[in-house]
């Protein structure tokens, strides 16, 4: 199968060369694409003089519009299987193929990297933040859409040709992880997890805080509330 990871990166100039050297020493049969979206520091510097694979966005597009971006590419250039991965370092190139498996034995259409789904997988677990909004999401997907999704803002995500395809077309721009999940259990998509191992990030800086973390959970189960209550029946796209 052709596997292509999405890897959306903004400002990551201390991470780039890091990323790209996990990567090529999994060796593991993979593609990859950088997106840098509209990064304003020295990574288009980075991704030039080290003859990377990158597509370069002029303008800042946000997580949703970089991620969609690697989707189309991937539909253009006919993957089997699409993963987003953060450019951040975060996520361990060596479970690449534990999220694959599921999509690869027939299993599942979308699997999600989880680091909540054992408590020995990953050491790395987020603030408490992020982890009590997470928790206030899954349980808004599992009231609406009657399934246990115990890591909803996870970026380590992989989907098949028709989840490619969809989002090649479609993909929401505003909190896209627990969004896009939401859309493909509406549409009657397979998603299931698995336990990964994250890391925590080691240069760069995030932008999310508490007070942003609280706001995001908020808007995210608004956003599942009103696309769930006006959910429209029908298969897939």
């Amino acid at each position: 199968m052709k596997i292509l990871l999405i890897i959306p990166s903004y400002n990551e100039e201390e991470n780039i060369l890091k990323v790209y050297k996990e990567i090529q020493k999994s060796k593991q049969d993979i593609d990859y694409v950088f997106i840098n979206d509209g990064s304003t520091d020295n990574s288009l510097k980075i991704f030039k003089e080290n003859n990377l694979n990158y597509i370069n966005l002029i303008h800042n597009l946000g997580i949703g519009g970089a991620v969609q971006t690697g989707y189309k590419y991937a539909l253009e250039n006919n993957y089997d299987i699409a993963i987003q991965f953060d450019g951040d370092g975060q996520h361990d190139i060596n479970y690449v193929e534990t999220i694959c498996k599921p999509i690869i034995d027939g299993e599942a259409d979308f699997v999600i990297g989880s680091r909540y789904l054992d408590d020995t997988t990953s050491g790395f677990k987020s603030t408490f933040m992020r982890r009590l909004g997470k928790n206030i999401i899954s349980v808004m997907i599992k009231w609406f859409w009657k399934q246990k999704i115990t890591d909803p803002t996870s970026g380590f995500r992989a989907g098949n040709k028709e989840v490619i395809k969809n989002f090649a077309k479609e993909y929401p721009s505003d909190y896209p992880e627990p969004e896009s999940t939401v859309t493909l259990l509406k549409l009657g998509y397979k998603v299931t997890e698995r336990p990964v191992n994250m890391k925590e990030r080691e240069a760069g800086e995030s932008f999310a805080n508490a007070w942003t973390s609280c706001l995001y959970m908020l808007k995210v189960s608004l956003a599942i509330i009103v696309d769930s209550i006006f959910r429209r029946n029908g298969g897939k796209k």
